[in-house]
C-alpha cells in the first residue's frame, strides 16, 4: 500500500526535485496566473505563522522568499521595494527604539 500525503499548496521550485530525489514521487501542477496572487498570500500567511512560532532567521528567510516571489508576480522590481522602505525610514523612521504610542492629546 502506497502512503499519500496531501498538501495542495504553493512550494518552493526546487521541492518537487528534492522529493523525487528522496525517492518519492511528487504530482504536481502549475498554478495559473490568475491564482497567484492568492496561493501567494496563503504562503504568506502560512509563513508568517511558522516565523511567529519560532522567531528563527530560517523562518524570516522564508517570509521574505515570499514578499520576494509576490513582488515578482506583480511585476514589481525588489528595489523599488528597498527604496520605498528605505523612504519611508527616512521620514518616518524604523522599529530600532520600541517606541508605544500610548495616547494623542489635542489641546
Amino acid at each position: 500500500m502506497t502512503d499519500v500525503i496531501r498538501y495542495d499548496k504553493l512550494v518552493r521550485d526546487k521541492i518537487p526535485s528534492i522529493i523525487e530525489a528522496s525517492g518519492k514521487t511528487a504530482v504536481t501542477d502549475r498554478i495559473p496566473s490568475a491564482n497567484m496572487q492568492a496561493a501567494l498570500d496563503r504562503k504568506l500567511q502560512e509563513e508568517v505563522k511558522e516565523f511567529l512560532e519560532s522567531h528563527s532567521v530560517e523562518e524570516m528567510a522564508d517570509v521574505l522568499e515570499v514578499l520576494h516571489g509576490i513582488a515578482f508576480h506583480a511585476g514589481i522590481d525588489w528595489n523599488q521595494v528597498e527604496a520605498e522602505r528605505f523612504r519611508k525610514k527616512e521620514e518616518r523612521g524604523g522599529f530600532e527604539k520600541g517606541i508605544r504610542l500610548i495616547e494623542v492629546r489635542e489641546g
